[in-house]
């Protein structure tokens, strides 16, 4: 198992070229929260946006209208209960389930609507859906990123036997092969073949919305570093936790928007920290 540490930071976050626009920074495209739940898209959408994506655009219950342009005016809202086809078509990156509920057509739909070339991710009440109805993963590019219940959910893994071994052959049978972020403490990310393990972060991130915001970090990231879309990955977990740290100094609890807020900063602060050492 490999550790992960901030030297995947030093080769993701790289300094943006003069000559590009919002179009070269992902389009990202997130699908979710109910009328009870709408905090957890919006949560996603701060995440993305402050990660540096180009577009965001959430489809959501029209409840969630109002209080998500409040909170963020950079991103675009559309009715999650029409036809999101030419939505889903235009995007980079798809996230959906943070707060989705139990809307499975909405799951299906958009299952049946991605590329080969884009980048799925699927959170929260989507990896539920997927594990009660059985839903097959569309041939797309994927992103798993349940807690341990969700996985063992999924997997048929208990959780107290969810060792490296037995979650590599589990995923080993998911067809495409997905990247899958295990949340927990000390978060472990699983590639096809490789497993790393974050050894940062604590119980200060122990609160509602912390996945959301990890979920809208790998989108932003993954939507703009398309090198590698595992090193993207592993990068978005490792932001997630290190800005958490930096907080816990003075915090008891670091809630999971205190977190999106600091992420240019670091951003700024690992791309000029690569020039330097050039």
């Amino acid at each position: 198992m490999h550790k992960l540490t901030q030297e995947i930071l030093e080769q993701t976050i790289t300094k943006r070229a003069n000559a590009t626009h919002k179009g070269d920074y992902g389009r990202i495209l997130i699908i979710g929260g109910t009328e009870q739940y709408g905090g957890a898209v919006i949560m996603n959408a701060l995440a993305a946006v402050n990660s540096g994506s180009g577009l965001v655009t959430v489809a959501t219950h029209p409840s969630n209208f109002t209080a998500l342009h409040s909170h963020l005016p950079e991103a675009m809202v559309t009715d999650y209960t029409q036809d999101l086809t030419a939505f889903i078509t235009k995007a980079d990156v798809v996230l959906i389930g943070s707060g989705l509920g139990e809307q499975l057509a909405i799951l299906t739909a958009t299952l049946n609507s991605v590329r080969s070339d884009q980048i799925l991710i699927l959170d929260g009440s989507a990896l539920t859906l997927l594990a009660e109805h059985q839903l097959d993963l569309p041939d797309a590019r994927i992103v798993l990123t349940p807690h341990e219940m969700e996985w063992q959910r999924l997997s048929q893994i208990e959780i107290a036997e969810q060792t490296p071994a037995k979650n590599l052959a589990a995923l080993a049978t998911f067809k495409p092969s997905p990247i899958l972020v295990l949340k927990k403490y000390q978060t472990e990310i699983y590639t096809a073949d490789q497993v790393f393990q974050l050894t940062i972060g604590g119980p200060y991130q122990a609160t509602g919305g912390m996945g959301d915001t990890l979920a809208g970090i790998i989108a932003g990231f993954s939507g703009q570093f398309r090198t590698s879309l595992e090193q993207a990955v592993l990068a978005a977990v490792y932001v997630h936790s290190a800005i958490a740290d930096d907080l816990a100094r003075e915090r008891y609890v670091v809630l999971p928007t205190q977190i999106s807020a600091e992420i240019p900063k670091l951003m700024h602060d690992y791309a000029n920290k690569k020039l330097t050492n050039l």
